[in-house]
């Protein structure tokens, strides 16, 4: 009977004690909650919590978040200290490039020389070229501080690329390239950006005229799948070697055979950094002097 009395109090015991530990748990799951709310809706302070009423491990915790917010605090200072930097760059340079364009073409209209009319026309690509990198690394800064923020919706792909085609007809045809459009209609829908989509395939394009031979052909083909469908520039130009392909996307980079073109290496960084935020990919086929396919994946509807 004893023994029998011995257990049923250890076993009482036993209950408390779990009891006990039980509402201490839910106590400390409620706090760990607040503090993840409060984190949550950013108002976690160091004021929010007295550090010796919590546990060791709530103590951890909630001065990671307070870090966290810190760190998250600064990132967003520096943020619109990068994005004040950009907008003042390219406030400081639009006007004097602006002037400089229109000065050359006033120097063009004048009676000169093969000499002069030489200098002229080289002034003038140079600062097209200024004028194109400026752009460039504002829109660049722009999208990787996520001052510019791609808004994707469900629209045709048809039009997006004839308003490309459109852009870069007379480019090609200047140049005796052969530039057309392949799609099976109704063209599919994607989930994008018209206007920064726009950007990446312009992008594309331009390259591939650029590295195109003349009486070459360039095509723009709209292929539809499952998860995604696909918008592929192919040409017949020089080619990507194998050993490059994995570099061509870098910031600034530029193939060993590139540097006899204009070009500073950018555009398919771009193009690859919007494609990427749209939840897409780029994919490239090339061997070198049998041309390019550059395939921009976007997803499907």
């Amino acid at each position: 009977m004893t023994i029998v009395v011995g257990e049923a109090i250890i076993l009482l015991l036993l209950i408390v004690v779990f009891t006990v530990q039980l509402i201490r748990v839910q106590g400390v799951l409620r706090r760990l909650d607040a503090m993840l709310e409060k984190a949550l809706r950013g108002e976690f302070t160091e004021e929010s919590f007295d550090e010796s009423k919590l546990s060791r491990f709530e103590s951890k915790l909630a001065k990671y978040l307070l870090q966290n917010r810190l760190t998250k605090a600064s990132l967003l200072a520096e943020r619109d200290s990068i994005e004040k930097m950009v907008q003042d760059i390219s406030h400081q340079t639009k006007t004097p490039i602006a002037n400089i364009m229109l000065y050359t073409e006033l120097l063009a209209e004048q009676p000169l020389d093969a000499e002069e009319r030489q200098i002229a026309e080289h002034i003038a690509g140079q600062t097209e070229r200024l004028k194109f990198i400026t752009d460039a690394l504002v829109k660049v800064s722009r999208l990787e501080n996520g001052i510019i923020q791609v808004r994707p919706s469900v629209q045709s792909l048809l039009p997006l690329v004839e308003d490309v085609v459109e852009e870069y007809e007379n480019k090609a045809g200047s140049k005796g390239l052969q530039l057309s459009i392949a799609v099976k209609t109704p063209a599919p829908e994607a989930y994008f950006d018209y206007k920064w989509t726009r950007e990446a395939l312009a992008n594309i394009v331009d390259n591939a005229i650029k590295y195109t031979q003349e009486s070459g052909r360039i095509e723009i083909a709209i292929v539809p799948y499952e998860l995604y469908h696909m918008i592929e520039v192919r040409d017949n130009g020089m080619g990507i070697a194998e050993s490059e392909q994995a570099q061509i996307f870098q910031r600034f980079y530029r193939g060993s055979s590139a540097h006899a073109q204009e070009g500073v290496g950018i555009g398919l960084y771009l193009a690859r950094e919007i494609v990427t935020k749209e939840g897409g990919y780029i994919r490239v086929r090339s061997r070198e002097g049998a041309g390019a396919a550059f395939g921009i994946f976007l997803r499907a509807q």
